[in-house]
């Protein structure tokens, strides 16, 4: 798998060469040179998700790794299921919560995870730099956490993500090191950035990042649009309509990679918060973000998209338009009332999964089937959807073991000499 980078396409690597180094040139994001579609798509559909990710990765990736390989990374990471539940007669629900962590990020947190220990250089140091608005954290922190020669380092907003968000990888301590940061998760976004631009820095500490960015992650979460489809019937794939809840985008730029292998997707929808820089693009203005709003979907509290670059590159290359995206977003007033709306209907939602599910219901057409994404499990956001509910949701196990223990992290203004201080330190 040979990659560019969007922003000096002189700037060539292969796949495990953008794994290790996560950022290119100028802070450019790594884009595949080809993607062929899919053979036979009829034959994966009836895979089951390990072996079915194999095939799709291997084409995607190609030689460089064998399929043993791969097959060994990817059972490896994919642990757990990713079933799709009915809301109602035309409207089902992905629920991609059912790993370690409760949120979708396990697929591609895990899947690099496993990359790096494959790749790495015996001996040598790795460190692992990335920004979390709330769910990336605990999927990082998780699939790295006790592995030799690798650092964590996480860099969240104070007092802006949920806190048993926050409790599930704040306290594990050992190799991971959390960092919260008096700012906006797009301050932590940008130190991030200004991290991989200071060439002695990222000598000195082997510095990689394990955001959206890293193609890695972007690669693992194309397998479970592929596992949605799988799982519908032929007559709901036929007109299928896909809604995206979206902060940082890498999970839509997935969805549409699968659709340019191959997987007839009929559309996509992006679904945003009041933080809304690419919902008012799509409608015809400048590309303007503006100061990043809290919302009650916090992990979509994200003004400067990082994967939308790649959006633009691959319907570029492709020659599709960005009118063909539908576009919508959601007050936290109308969230509420989706999540009471949606549990009438015998569906516990949280936030952001509510954001998709109503842009979806407004916007399918009679004959089309909808799907949205279920990013986190409700539980994440227990305080808010309990107190919009009116009652108590069940807690499972893996928040439960960890919400009386004691936080670890370290608070920092938004400095990033501090940061790189205490990088070098490690």
């Amino acid at each position: 798998m040979n990659l560019y980078n969007i922003s000096d396409n002189t700037e060539q690597v292969s796949f495990q060469q953008a794994v290790k180094q996560g950022l290119g040139r100028g802070q450019g994001l790594f884009f595949p040179d080809t993607i062929t579609p899919l053979n036979d798509i009829e034959g994966l559909l009836k895979l089951n998700l390990v072996d079915r990710s194999t095939e799709i990765l291997s084409h995607l990736i190609g030689d460089e790794l064998s399929k043993d390989t791969i097959h060994n990374i990817v059972s490896q990471a994919f642990t757990f299921e990713a079933p799709v539940k009915k809301v109602t007669d035309s409207i089902n629900a992905l629920e991609l919560f059912h790993g370690p962590t409760l949120a979708f990020k396990d697929f591609g947190g895990r899947f690099m995870a496993q990359c790096l220990a494959s790749f790495k250089e015996q001996d040598k140091k790795i460190t692992i730099l990335t920004a979390t608005s709330g769910d990336t954290g605990a999927a990082v922190a998780h699939a790295f956490y006790g592995m030799e020669n690798i650092d964590v380092v996480i860099l969240y907003p104070k007092g802006k993500i949920s806190p048993l968000q926050e409790k599930l990888f704040c306290t594990l301590g050992g190799n991971i090191t959390t960092i919260a940061i008096e700012g906006t998760f797009d301050d932590c976004q940008a130190m991030v950035k200004q991290a991989f631009d200071d060439q002695e820095l990222k000598q000195a500490i082997g510095l990689n990042s394990a955001n959206s960015i890293n193609i890695s992650r972007l690669v693992a979460q194309i397998c479970y649009y592929f596992e949605a489809f799988a799982q519908l019937d032929e007559t709901q794939r036929k007109d299928l309509v896909v809604s995206v809840p979206s902060g940082n985008f890498g999970d839509l730029t997935a969805g549409l990679l699968a659709k340019a292998l191959g997987l007839p997707i009929k559309r996509f929808i992006v679904a945003t918060n009041e933080n809304d820089t690419v919902p008012r693009y799509l409608a015809g203005e400048a590309w303007t973000p503006k100061t990043t709003i809290p919302t009650l979907s916090n992990a979509m509290d994200v003004s400067a998209p990082n994967n939308w670059p790649r959006i633009e590159e691959l319907f570029k290359v492709k020659g599709w338009s960005l009118s063909e995206l539908g576009y919508g977003k959601l007050s936290d007033q109308e969230t509420k009332e989706t999540l009471v709306a949606m549990d009438k209907l015998g569906y516990l939602c949280e936030p952001h999964g509510a954001i998709a599910y109503s842009e979806l219901s407004k916007q399918l057409a009679e004959g089309e089937t909808g799907l949205f994404l279920c990013t986190a499990h409700p539980a994440k956001f227990k305080e808010s959807v309990e107190e919009i509910l009116g009652r108590d949701i069940f807690i499972p196990e893996e928040l439960a073991s960890r919400a009386d223990l004691a936080l670890l992290s370290k608070e920092m203004p938004v400095d990033f000499a501090q940061v790189r201080q205490l990088l070098m330190s490690l």
